[in-house]
């Protein structure tokens, strides 16, 4: 019996798409990888810190706040655009807002190292504004003797922080 002849071998594939595209994976996969590793071993930037952040001139820096929030806040609660009840109520929309963001302003704005004999009465000054707003906001009146009593306290803060601020 003979055996049968093997066949002539077959000329050797080329490359399918399926084999460049196996590579092309695997080398964007690596790349992938090492972008990853670089950035999780890469150095971390400082946090920032807690607080508002020193000032040269921490007393002049806290007093220019002050000076700029009492500013808005007297401008804004003296205006009178007449008896309308419209024109009263942007008014005093108007002072609720300047109470309210003169109160943030000054937390905001007041440097860290402000000297402690500045820096309570202008937190207590920031927390009475925001609480004098927040009872406005809630339908209280300057007639209220609750309202009358914050809005006393207000004022001898603010009579405190002009005489600080000299």
């Amino acid at each position: 019996m003979s055996q049968p002849m093997p066949s002539p071998a077959a000329p050797p594939a080329r490359p399918g798409p399926a084999r460049w595209l196996a590579a092309l994976a695997t080398a964007i996969s690596l790349l992938a990888a090492g972008t990853a590793g670089w950035a999780l071993l890469r150095p971390t930037p400082a946090p920032e810190p807690l607080g508002n952040p020193a000032a040269a001139d921490p007393k002049a820096t806290a007093c220019d706040a002050f000076m700029l929030v009492s500013q808005g806040v007297a401008i804004q609660t003296r205006k009178d655009l007449g008896p309308e009840p419209a024109a009263r109520e942007a008014v005093a929309a108007n002072a609720r807002l300047a109470m309210a963001g003169g109160a943030a302003y000054l937390r905001d704005t007041v440097p860290s190292n402000t000297p402690p004999e500045l820096a309570e009465p202008l937190r207590t000054f920031a927390d009475q504004l925001q609480t004098i707003s927040q009872y406005y906001l809630a339908g209280q009146v300057n007639d209220d003797p609750d309202q009358a009593a914050r809005l006393t306290a207000a004022d001898e803060t603010t009579k405190k922080l002009v005489e600080l601020c000299k």
